[in-house]
C-alpha cells in the first residue's frame, strides 16, 4: 500500500459517493456534470475504457517504474493536477491542499486562473514547480500583466485555454443559479444548513474568491457585477495572432489545451509551441464533440515527433491513465478524481488520490509487463 491510501475509498468512484454526502448540492453538480445532456461526459471515459491492453506474462521483468520525464523535469508519475475553477466552492481552500500534494509528490499542479487561490500562493506552496493556466483576457494589458506575475512567480509552464469560446450550456448550474451572472437561490440556502462541515470549513477560510483575478476587480463589486465582470474581462476564444504573441512575451514551457483536431495541433506546431493537451474540457462545453481517446489518435500518428501530446478529459483511475498512455499521450492530467477526494477527505484528499492513482496503474504495469512508462503502447491492441 501507498502511504497515505485511505482504504475505505479504493476508487474514484467511492469517493464521488462521499463527496455527494458531504458538500451542498450545486457545489457537487457544478464540480460533476458536463453540459446540455452530458452526453460527452459519458462519452469521454467510455472511450477510455473500450481500450485493451495486452498482456506478456513470460517476459523477463524487473518491476515498473513510474517516473516520466516531462519538459526536462523527471515527475514521480506521468499524471498531473488539471486545472480547475472555482476549486474552494466545492471544498474550502481545495487549490491549496491539492498544490502542496502534488508538490510533495513530485507531480504538476496546473492552476488555473479562475480557481480560488492566488499564482503567489500556489507558487510559494510549490516552490515554483506548479503551472498557470490562462484564459485569454479581453484586454492585451490585463493578459500581459497575468502573464508578467506568473514569469515573476516562476511558474515554469504557462497553459492557455482554447475550448472554452463560449460559456456552456449547463441546465444544473442554470438552475442552481452558477450560471453568469450567478446568484445564491433559497434552495441553495437550505442545501448549505444540510452540509454543517462544509458550511464551517468555508466559514473559517472565507468566502471563495477569483483570488488571481481580485486585483483587477473593481472594489465594492457585489455577486451579481462579479459574473458581468469576469464574462467582460475574460474571451476564452484564441486565433493565430493571440497566440502568437503569447508566444513572444512568454520564455519558459507554453502548452495549448484543449486540442481537438488534427489542424489545430498543426497550429501549435507552427507557432512553435512545447505541448498540447488533447481535451473537450471533461465534456462540458460540447454534447456533440467526439471524446478525447478517440481525438488523441489520429493527432498522435501525425505530431507525436514534433510536440509533447498530452491529454486529459475521461481519465478517472490508474487503468484509465495507463490505456491514454498506451494510445500515445505522453502524459496525463485529472481533474474531476482529484476535486471528488477532496471534497470527499478534505486535507488528506490531495495526498490520498496520489497515492490511489499510483497503485492502480502501477498493478495494470506489473499485470501486463510494463517496465517503463514509454513502453505502454507496445501493450496496445
Amino acid at each position: 500500500m501507498e502511504p497515505n491510501f485511505n482504504p475505505n475509498y479504493p476508487s474514484v468512484e467511492d469517493l464521488r459517493r462521499k463527496a455527494r454526502k458531504r458538500i451542498p448540492r450545486f457545489a457537487f453538480e457544478y464540480l460533476d456534470e458536463g453540459c446540455n445532456a452530458e452526453v460527452n461526459l459519458a462519452r469521454n471515459t467510455r472511450d477510455i475504457r473500450a481500450v485493451q491492453l495486452k498482456p506478456f506474462y513470460l517476459r523477463p521483468y524487473a518491476g515498473a517504474s513510474l517516473e516520466t520525464e516531462l519538459f526536462g523535469t523527471t515527475y514521480a508519475a506521468p499524471f498531473g493536477v488539471a486545472p480547475v475553477g472555482l476549486q474552494g466552492l466545492m471544498w474550502p481552500r481545495a487549490s491549496q491542499i491539492l498544490a502542496k500534494a502534488a508538490f510533495e509528490n513530485q507531480i504538476p499542479f496546473i492552476l488555473s486562473n479562475v480557481a480560488t487561490a492566488s499564482l503567489e500562493e500556489i507558487s510559494e506552496i510549490t516552490e515554483g514547480n506548479a503551472w498557470f493556466q490562462l484564459y485569454h483576457p479581453v484586454e492585451n494589458a490585463l493578459r500581459d500583466d497575468l502573464l508578467n506575475r506568473a514569469s515573476v512567480a516562476g511558474y515554469p509552464v504557462l497553459v492557455i485555454v482554447s475550448d472554452v469560446p463560449v460559456y456552456a450550456y449547463r441546465p444544473k448550474d442554470i438552475k442552481n443559479g452558477l450560471a453568469i451572472p450567478p446568484k445564491m437561490t433559497l434552495s441553495n440556502m437550505i442545501q448549505i444548513l444540510g452540509k454543517p462541515g462544509w458550511a464551517i470549513q468555508t466559514l473559517l477560510a472565507g468566502q471563495p474568491e477569483f483570488a488571481t483575478v481580485k486585483p483587477y476587480i473593481p472594489r465594492g463589486t457585489n455577486l451579481r457585477d462579479l459574473g458581468l465582470f469576469m464574462k467582460k474581462t475574460f474571451n476564452g476564444r484564441l486565433n493565430e495572432e493571440k497566440i502568437k504573441a503569447i508566444r513572444d512575451k512568454w520564455k519558459g514551457k507554453l502548452v495549448l489545451k484543449g486540442v481537438a483536431c488534427e489542424e489545430d495541433a498543426e497550429m501549435a506546431v507552427a507557432l512553435g509551441l512545447d505541448g498540447i493537451v488533447v481535451s473537450n474540457h471533461g465534456g462540458r462545453q460540447l454534447d456533440a464533440g467526439e471524446s478525447t481517446i478517440k481525438s488523441l489518435n489520429p493527432i498522435v500518428k501525425a505530431y507525436r515527433k514534433k510536440i509533447t501530446i498530452m491529454m486529459d478529459s475521461g481519465i478517472r483511475s490508474g487503468s484509465d491513465i495507463a490505456c491514454t498512455l498506451a494510445s500515445g499521450a505522453e502524459f496525463t492530467l485529472l481533474g474531476k478524481s482529484f476535486m471528488y477526494s477532496v471534497a470527499a477527505l478534505g486535507k488528506a484528499g490531495g495526498e490520498h488520490a496520489v497515492a490511489m492513482l499510483k497503485m492502480q496503474l502501477r498493478q495494470v504495469m506489473e499485470q501486463i509487463g510494463c517496465e517503463k512508462i514509454a513502453d505502454l503502447p507496445e501493450h496496445l491492441i
